[in-house]
């Protein structure tokens, strides 16, 4: 049995009731094909939901659910150990090679992990916390609410630290339902649903107790990238957005940038405008990373706004997290604070 080792292979969930369910199916050599069922079970469904950031898998389904595929099968005999972040990595029997058929291509049904965003403040980074769970956005309530429960949402949102945990509606009163209540988070964990709460749904709230955070702001994202977790490097200073150029550009700075997005170990640091020119200030120049710094401004460089560069030179990383995306029909999610529209 072969052994791929590919760092980046996209992949979708195709004719399920959202993205995190349905036909598995992966992009090679510019085309979309499907996975045999031969050899797949649930550890083989945790990779695929994991690399699609979409939770743990429920279920692998049948060909009723979903419908045939179309064009290629494209992987079959998966054999994953469990500990792989991209379905690339299981053992297989190579691209193409396969004795299958359509009606055995494969279906996963992860639980999906809530989106959360930040609503009703200055900017992206301070407001009323809400998360997003089976199709609708919901608030959180106040009880029990307080400075490690927003410094995990602040951290999972790209926003810094938290400068302070508020309650009582400051931020006004949302709408919809109200999805957690008694949050109460260790403060390590790198998503609010992974905290203590009521679970989902339950509490003795009303919104007159909503929950907002007010985060410390040190944002930077990676833009003109389908994931979270690849992209060109955009820094906020001085009410703009930015780039970072590539001189000195190498694989610790790209740790800190992926470290600080949480998205997981860096893969690759780019350079040449790999993900295409950006727009605006050249913020940082000669960044120099030893690896271990909380965040890229921490790291020796020129100054802000101080280079010798070029938008062709503007840098990017590639994270091991990623999201899925649709190729030729890329969807932002543009209510989510840590992706950038174009």
């Amino acid at each position: 049995m072969l052994h791929l080792s590919l760092s980046l292979l996209y992949m979708r969930l195709v004719n399920g009731r959202d993205r995190c369910e349905g036909r598995v199916e992966v992009w090679h050599n510019g085309t979309w094909g499907t996975v045999c069922d031969d050899d797949w079970d649930m550890v083989d469904a945790n990779v695929v939901c994991r690399q699609l950031v979409c939770g743990l898998a429920v279920a692998v389904g049948s060909i009723s659910e979903y419908g045939q595929g179309l064009g290629p099968i494209l992987l079959d005999n998966v054999d994953c150990k469990g500990g792989e972040t991209d379905l690339g990595q299981c053992g297989s029997l190579g691209w193409g090679i396969h004795n299958c058929y359509h009606y055995e291509d494969e279906y996963d049904f992860p639980q999906l992990d809530p989106l959360i965003r930040l609503v009703g403040g200055l900017d992206c980074c301070q407001g009323r916390v809400e998360v997003f769970y089976q199709g609708s956005w919901g608030t959180v309530c106040d009880d029990d609410w307080g400075r490690r429960d927003a410094g995990v949402v602040c951290q999972q949102i790209g926003c810094g630290h938290a400068v302070s945990s508020t309650t009582n509606a400051y931020f006004g009163y949302g709408t919809g339902l109200i999805l957690l209540d008694n949050v109460n988070c260790n403060g390590y964990e790198n998503q609010l649903s992974k905290c203590y709460s009521l679970g989902w749904g339950i509490h003795n709230c009303g919104h007159h107790e909503d929950a907002g955070v007010i985060c410390s702001g040190e944002k930077l994202f990676l833009s003109l990238s389908v994931s979270l977790c690849f992209g060109r490097v955009e820094v906020f200073h001085s009410n703009l957005w930015g780039t970072v150029c590539d001189d000195d550009w190498e694989l610790a700075n790209a740790q800190v940038v992926c470290r600080q997005l949480g998205c997981g170990p860096a893969i690759a640091a780019k350079i040449l405008a790999f993900f295409g020119y950006g727009s605006g200030p050249i913020l940082l120049d000669n960044v120099d990373c030893t690896g271990s710094e909380r965040k890229l401004e921490d790291c020796f460089n020129l100054g802000w706004g101080q280079h010798n560069c070029g938008h062709h030179e503007d840098a990017g990383v590639i994270c091991a997290r990623k999201t899925d995306w649709d190729y030729g029909n890329i969807t932002y999610l543009s209510d989510v604070n840590q992706i950038f529209v174009f």
